[in-house]
């Protein structure tokens, strides 16, 4: 009876997970799955004239469509100075591309029934309690002054950049805040504590402000969940996702990987080596004990390409369910309402921005495509119409324009032939 027993439950699993894929394949031509090998080229030969013109070093770009991996190859170097050769398998620095793991941690709870997303944060963290907004800050010394929020934050607030928690400025500078990570000897316990008593910079919900609320996120997942957050992201969903090459830290065994960072500053375009600080050396010399959910990882593109198929797919990956497929939909609709962010043309789920009508009129994409990138110049994209996704890596800041990442999405999109 209990063999039967498993061989049903086998069935199950196997029909569970029949209609999308469980892992990439690759090794089959483009064509197969609609894209054109010709067309796809393009991209190298776009980005071989980048590194040709010194905008970047190197890079690698990853595409995959229908599960089929239609493009996974690295470009230029990783290191300019020592000649050394980008591979797919190095490690970048994602940033913001963090954001995206940290939003799927935070439903993996709502899940569970753990919160509400219109529950307030204070109930969590109680330093976001009786919230004050800032009225005018003195530019001498940082002073301000503030007045009472007549709302509080919410996870749902955190989780659409509506809180009114921006990235640095002089109120949160002299607080000690960090910018995006931290190399310090301090926790995201400790820091969010103290961002939590400091004056936001609007009424919740009012404006999209992008900023430090998927660092609060990172802490209010170790609140719930009652585990250290690397640890949550580890075991709960790079483990199961098979992404062995993620995390906010990296061992000495890997860190030969590490692409190195580039700047591009002065009147004259073009690259050279950033000079060596907290902005280089992250994730090798530091303290290693802050978790930013909103900008702390590294991974491959390969790694990451395997989160953003697991949400293409409706919460599966690697024969393990993270979400369900309600719970994307959720994540990948709009949240804001009217609220505008950047050029007022797409919107902000719970984690994504979202492409819209107007929106997907600047370049090639679907209505309903949803994507983020990084300072350093990591991207993403996930196209649930053309059941497609695109991986671009460089690493580049600062730079003179963002513009080759989209380059790249765009010569994804003209690669589509069926």
């Amino acid at each position: 009876m209990k063999k039967l027993f498993f061989f049903y439950l086998f069935l199950f699993t196997i029909t569970a997970f029949a209609q999308k894929p469980q892992q990439f394949t690759s090794g089959v031509a483009p064509e197969k799955v609609g894209m054109s090998t010709e067309r796809l080229n393009r991209i190298e030969q776009l980005l071989n004239r980048k590194i040709a013109e010194k905008r970047i070093p190197g890079a690698v770009v990853l595409a995959a469509r229908h599960g089929q991996l239609v493009l996974h190859k690295a470009y230029g170097m990783n290191d300019i100075e020592t000649k050394k050769a980008q591979k797919t398998d190095d490690i970048f620095r994602i940033m913001s591309m963090t954001k995206a793991a940290t939003s799927v941690a935070v439903m993996m709870l709502y899940e569970e029934g753990l919160f509400s997303l219109d529950d307030p944060i204070s109930k969590y963290i109680p330093a976001f309690k009786n919230g004050q907004i800032v009225d005018q800050i003195n530019p001498q010394d940082s002073t301000y002054t503030s007045h009472p929020a007549k709302k509080e934050i919410t996870i749902r607030h955190l989780l659409s950049h509506t809180a009114g928690i921006p990235y640095q400025n002089a109120l949160y500078g002299k607080a000690k805040i960090p910018y995006y990570f931290s190399t310090q000897n301090e926790t995201i316990a400790e820091t969010m504590n103290r961002l939590g008593a400091l004056p936001k910079f609007h009424e919740p919900g009012e404006k999209f402000t992008y900023g430090l609320n998927t660092d609060v996120l990172g802490y209010f997942v170790e609140v719930i969940s009652g585990m250290p957050f690397d640890q949550f992201l580890k075991k709960k969903i790079f483990e199961p996702l098979g992404m062995n090459d993620t995390g906010f830290y990296i061992d000495d065994a890997k860190k030969n990987r590490l692409v190195t960072v580039y700047e591009e500053i002065g009147k004259e375009k073009g690259i050279t080596p950033k000079p060596r600080s907290p902005w280089t050396d992250y994730p090798i010399s530091c303290e290693r004990k802050y978790f930013s959910g909103g900008a702390g990882l590294t991974s491959t593109a390969l790694d990451y390409a395997k989160l953003c198929q697991m949400l293409l797919n409706g919460g599966t990956f690697n024969n393990t369910r993270l979400l369900s497929r309600k719970t994307v939909e959720l994540m990948t609709t709009n949240q804001i309402g009217e609220l505008n962010i950047r050029d007022n043309t797409n919107k902000f789920g719970l984690g994504f921005e979202i492409y819209t009508q107007k929106g997907k009129a600047s370049l090639p994409s679907s209505e309903g495509a949803f994507e983020w990138g990084c300072m350093y110049y990591t991207h993403y994209t996930i196209d649930p119409k053309e059941d497609l996704l695109l991986v671009v890596m460089f690493q580049v800041w600062p730079k003179k324009d963002g513009g080759i990442e989209k380059q790249v999405q765009q010569m994804i999109y003209q690669s589509i032939i069926d």
